[in-house]
């Protein structure tokens, strides 16, 4: 055998024992007449010595020795004189009385480290060489771990873990889809699924009440440090449920996830808030709840004044700053041209400082009194030392600035700790969202989210004002100023679904080409159903206490959605596409 024992696992208990390991040689160094090398597998790393009695062929062996040589020792475990408490065999070392080397190494772009000297891009071209660093073997590890703990979980509830087709029909609407020619049907193509929501709905037609997949997804879009082309959903569905029951079986889920894997306890029941609230009071609907600095509305208070940014606009909003009173002209304008960015888009930015002394002093003192400007700053909450920052437009969009203000600011104060978790649910969404720059509405969440039972009057209205205020039965779930999950009561009466189509001005035709196989099941004895998929790769990555998913996935894309390991996408030979019957316009 290759090895009797891994790198990670020999103990004081192990002391003379014979034993055989294999593994990577993390690094060999000379002290005196003796040879120390680190050897490193997936479990752990072992420290072997070659003493200077040793034969004059082991000695030359272990001397021949370079970084990232795969080799197989043979030795007897002996106590090391000094200990390495950080190492978990750190109280023992390999006598090594046999080195066999199983394959040599060219030497490694970076070092394989716990803290590597190679840059992200070269890290990623030589992606297996990077996995061998313990900071993404334990990323990988715990993916592996939630992944069991969720398929326990939903197994000891009753879920049927069913695979769904990868090669489905295009429905563009959302996401751009990723398409596939079909050779054997000359022009025409499959799409890979954006989600399984057509499939897991039609197994709750078919009777499979409980359903769950830890699925690959696929959406053509641009990317940024928490988004992938091709990502992992953890995708689930129920009949016969209404909200509460999806609530408190996914709340129960990730309750066990956050107790199981990080030994966390969070709120029983956790909280919900309305969308309408998060906006108005968060700025965002996946507020970050860990901090406050809320949002305020001024309007009534600001406008009046004489002041004609305030006047001009429906909406005037605000947020304290603690302890910033004390900030620079130099630091506030700083502020300032952040939030002129294009990624934000403000105008300006009004401030307000509570001076320790009691005293103001305002960009716009000069159309406000002390004590008016004091009446701005106590709605805000403010107080002494404090910095009141205000932002003003149309009420969504500068509520959306200053919850990216908030963020920003709670970022360089260290409110957002990644050890805390401040999980809740957000519900009551609008149904429907309107582009003025299509004149039509759009489904705030899907076109298979039934609306809210009490709004159906609402939905066919004819009048856009009330079909604006339609709430959707739909909810996600929050974590830290991240969605982490998403779900909705879905649709199950064929009747409320072609209205549905018809409010987002899909026609019966479309709708019968795009979704004529689940309108038409629906009318064969269809449920009420619900469900909703949590973002794996996201999860994974705010349990390990990062931002970026990509340390979380084995084999992750670029910001350009490229593989630059294997070098793809790339283009195919004119054989391929002539089977393929495509013909492509871009210059070889």
């Amino acid at each position: 055998m290759y090895r009797t024992h891994t790198c990670g696992e020999l103990r004081i208990s192990d002391v003379s024992k014979s034993v055989t390991l294999a593994g990577w040689v993390q690094r060999a160094r000379k002290l005196g007449g003796m040879t120390f090398i680190d050897l490193r597998d997936r479990y752990g790393i072992t420290q072997l010595v070659v003493g200077a009695d040793a034969p004059e062929a082991l000695v030359e062996s272990a001397n021949s020795l370079g970084r990232e040589f795969v080799i197989q020792v043979k030795g007897t475990v002996v106590e090391r004189q000094s200990k390495n408490p950080k190492m978990d065999t750190g109280d023992v070392e390999i006598a090594v009385s046999d080195i066999n080397i199983l394959n040599k190494s060219l030497t490694p772009p970076f070092t394989i480290e716990e803290q590597s000297d190679g840059g992200e891009d070269i890290r990623a071209k030589y992606r297996y060489l990077d996995l061998r660093r313990a900071p993404l073997k334990r990323a990988l590890e715990l993916r592996h771990r939630i992944a069991h703990e969720c398929r326990n979980y939903l197994d000891a509830h009753g879920f049927l873990e069913i695979e769904t087709p990868y090669l489905i029909k295009s429905t563009p609407e959302g996401a751009r889809d990723f398409v596939v020619p079909s050779r054997m049907n000359p022009g025409e193509f499959y799409a890979l699924p954006q989600s399984p929501q057509t499939f897991k709905q039609l197994l709750m037609v078919a009777g499979y009440d409980r359903y769950m997949q830890i699925v690959r997804c696929f959406r053509d879009e641009d990317l940024r440090a928490d988004r992938q082309p091709e990502f992992t959903q953890i995708d689930c569905e129920m009949s016969f449920v209404e909200q509460d029951d999806v609530l408190a079986m996914f709340e129960g889920m990730m309750r066990s996830l956050f107790k199981n894997v990080l030994g966390v306890d969070v709120p029983n029941p956790l909280p919900r808030m309305s969308w309408y609230d998060a906006m108005d009071n968060y700025g965002s609907d996946k507020p970050d709840v860990r901090f406050g600095m809320l949002i305020h509305e001024i309007t009534a208070d600001a406008q009046g004044h004489g002041f004609g940014v305030f006047d001009s606009v429906p909406y005037v909003g605000a947020i304290a700053v603690e302890g910033a009173a004390g900030w620079s002209r130099k630091e506030l304008d700083e502020l300032t041209e952040w939030v002129k960015r294009p990624q934000i888009g403000a105008k300006g930015l009004v401030y307000i400082k509570l001076n320790e002394d009691g005293t103001v002093k305002s960009s716009i003192d000069k159309f406000f009194s002390p004590e008016e400007l004091q009446a701005i700053a106590a709605k805000v909450e403010a107080k002494k030392g404090d910095l009141v920052l205000v932002l003003c437009g149309p009420k969504r969009k500068t509520q959306t600035q200053l919850g990216v203000l908030r963020l920003e600011l709670a970022g360089r104060a260290g409110l957002r700790d990644p050890k805390v978790f401040a999980p809740l649910w957000i519900v009551d969404f609008p149904l429907l969202e309107w582009s003025e720059e299509d004149g039509r509405f759009y489904a705030m969440h899907h076109p298979f989210t039934a609306p809210k039972p009490e709004h159906l009057d609402l939905f066919y209205s004819d009048r856009k004002e009330d079909l604006e205020r339609v709430c959707a039965n739909a909810y996600d779930f929050v974590l830290n100023g991240n969605e982490l999950g998403g779900g909705s009561i879905r649709i199950h009466n064929a009747d409320v679904q072609e209205r549905m189509f018809q409010v987002l001005g899909i026609g019966k035709e479309e709708a019968e080409y795009k979704f004529g196989f689940i309108i038409n099941a629906f009318k064969f004895g269809a449920p009420p159903h619900g469900g909703l998929a949590f973002g794996f790769d996201r999860l994974c990555a705010l349990f390990g206490g990062q931002e970026t998913i990509r340390d979380y996935i084995a084999f992750p894309k670029n910001n350009q959605g490229r593989d630059v390991m294997i070098d793809s996408p790339s283009r195919i030979d004119q054989v391929q596409m002539d089977e393929l019957c495509l013909a492509s316009t871009v210059k070889q």
